[in-house]
């Protein structure tokens, strides 16, 4: 804060500690807090990403921010002067005694620090979500975060930048998956910025982008397992046909087990038809046979499953005699929904 930066520079002496007390309050706080490999820490310091993160979360003096990986809290310091309250949840003890005392020393109160795994952590209530995670737990975080309630306002989030362009990927981009159509269920992913290894202390091996998640309002109904069954199926060979990642002697036989079932629940009269030749009516109902997966929209994959669906054709047993386009409850989405199919990063990035 300003009074700060004014005490601070008006000091008669320029010892070791004034001088960390200047670099805190100028936001590039924690010089003697070295990083902890154990952790995989890099120190962002580029005050200009901060700022950027700042202005994409769009914070609001009545917001409660919710903060994973606060490190020495160079993006804390700007937290607590916008919103009404922060909670930062930080692993490492030292870092979490660093960025306590840089706040306590502008005389905030309106910080919570909590010490343990955000992955198991309860998390608060909040209307926003800053996070400079350990990218080893994207795909889990990501996934407790979507089906986070009271859903919140928005989250902008620093990922390893491979992980990041899964995440935005449109149709027909070479990282277009089930990692960013099953986000898309639940919300909309823009980029905020990329970001150079060079602006990490130390540089890690990647590099990273920072995006903005926004929560869908509504969400979208459908029934999850379903999908992910849908979805597994589509993108297990993603660059071959339809009608080629269907055709496996695997996948048509769980296919005509669950028809089996389903005929069996609801008393429907089972088709003479091979599952073969009911999987490629469904396709070509469509005109997606020959069509690849990295080519096909949310809308139209919407439009299949309700197709498989009318055939009596289910892609997990767990929900077979459901209504057509009934919904699971968020709490019961299946494991791995937003797992990341190409592998992810395994640094930490802490600011």
């Amino acid at each position: 804060m300003p009074k700060i930066k004014k005490t601070i520079s008006k000091g008669p002496k320029q010892t070791k500690g004034s001088k960390l007390q200047q670099k805190a309050a100028a936001g590039q706080g924690g010089a003697g807090v070295p990083t902890n490999k154990k952790f995989g820490q890099h120190l962002l310091r580029n005050p200009g990403i901060v700022d950027k993160i700042i202005v994409g979360a769009d914070l609001k003096p009545s917001d409660t921010a919710f903060e994973i990986g606060p490190g020495t809290g160079n993006l804390t310091m700007k937290l607590v002067e916008a919103c009404k309250r922060v909670v930062a949840c930080e692993v490492d003890p030292r870092m979490a005694a660093e960025v306590r005392k840089r706040v306590a020393a502008t005389g905030r109160t309106n910080l919570e620090v909590r010490e343990n795994d955000v992955l198991r952590e309860k998390w608060p209530v909040f209307d926003v979500c800053v996070a400079n995670l350990p990218y080893q737990i994207s795909s889990p975080f990501t996934f407790k975060l979507l089906a986070h309630r009271p859903s919140f306002r928005c989250a902008v989030l620093m990922f390893q930048k491979e992980f990041a362009e899964r995440l935005i990927a449109n149709v027909g981009e070479s990282q277009y998956g089930r990692l960013a159509l099953n986000t898309r269920l639940f919300v909309k992913v823009t980029c905020v910025c990329k970001v150079g290894r060079m602006n990490f202390t130390p540089p890690p091996e990647v590099d990273s982008m920072v995006v903005k998640v926004v929560p869908r309002d509504p969400p979208i109904q459908v029934d999850f397992q379903e999908w992910d069954g849908l979805m597994r199926i589509c993108f297990g060979r993603k660059n071959k046909s339809l009608r080629a990642s269907f055709n496996t002697t695997h996948t048509l036989k769980t296919l005509q087990d669950n028809y089996t079932t389903w005929c069996a629940l609801t008393g429907a009269k089972p088709e003479k038809k091979t599952m073969k030749d009911l999987v490629i009516e469904v396709l070509n109902s469509l005109k997606l046979a020959e069509q690849r997966a990295i080519k096909i929209d949310l809308d139209t994959y919407f439009k299949l499953l309700l197709a498989f669906n009318k055939r009596g054709i289910h892609f997990t047993n767990m929900n077979v005699g459901a209504k057509i386009g009934d919904s699971m409850e968020q709490d019961q989405l299946p494991e791995g929904l937003f797992m990341d199919d190409d592998g992810g990063g395994d640094a930490a990035m802490d600011d």
